[in-house]
């Protein structure tokens, strides 16, 4: 298998699904935008069920290496402050959009689909165990930075840097830790 004809398919499926809505991504949409044949993209993809658990992987494996990269360490060597902080200033700074967002939404009712994503907010997102003050705050910080992905997502408008940096720097203080 060649892998860059492969990666080459899955960041035309992604640009289709950001442009046109996961409906508009068809193997042909897909493949037309890869320029690539029907065929080849079924080499690699034999399903849009296939195409999407790929898109799905690709996605979550992006988020998975800005997350590791801000914690500097595996999510399992850290305490759940510094990983939930983590994904805070990722999030926080994120430029992903759309298509990630849209991904993530459709793959909510299809249980394989739902794992991948799942399971990334498991490891950098954890529910609180306790309902103590720290935990809340992780907690708030997380739904804000969710919140934020999804209101520049839908709107396609950034926040005015004044109001983002304010924002980010109230964030990080719910997520440092107490003295």
């Amino acid at each position: 298998m060649r892998p860059s004809q492969r990666n080459q398919i899955l960041n035309a499926a992604i640009r289709v699904a950001e442009r046109d809505g996961i409906t508009g991504l068809t193997l042909e949409s897909a493949a037309e935008e890869a320029g690539v044949t029907k065929g080849g993209l079924m080499y690699h993809f034999r399903t849009r069920h296939e195409l999407l658990l790929a898109i799905q992987k690709q996605l979550t494996d992006a988020w998975e290496t800005w997350l590791a990269t801000e914690l500097g360490k595996p999510p399992a060597e850290a305490s759940v402050r510094e990983v939930v902080a983590a994904y805070v200033r990722v999030g926080a700074d994120s430029q992903s959009g759309k298509a990630d967002l849209a991904f993530m939404l459709e793959s909510a009712s299809v249980p394989d689909l739902a794992t991948v994503w799942n399971e990334l907010i498991r490891r950098w997102a954890p529910l609180p165990t306790s309902a103590e003050p720290h935990d809340i705050d992780l907690l708030l910080a997380r739904l804000a930075v969710d919140g934020l992905w999804l209101q520049q997502a839908m709107s396609g408008t950034p926040l005015p840097t004044p109001v983002a940096k304010a924002l980010r720097n109230r964030l990080n203080a719910l997520v440092e830790p107490e003295n």
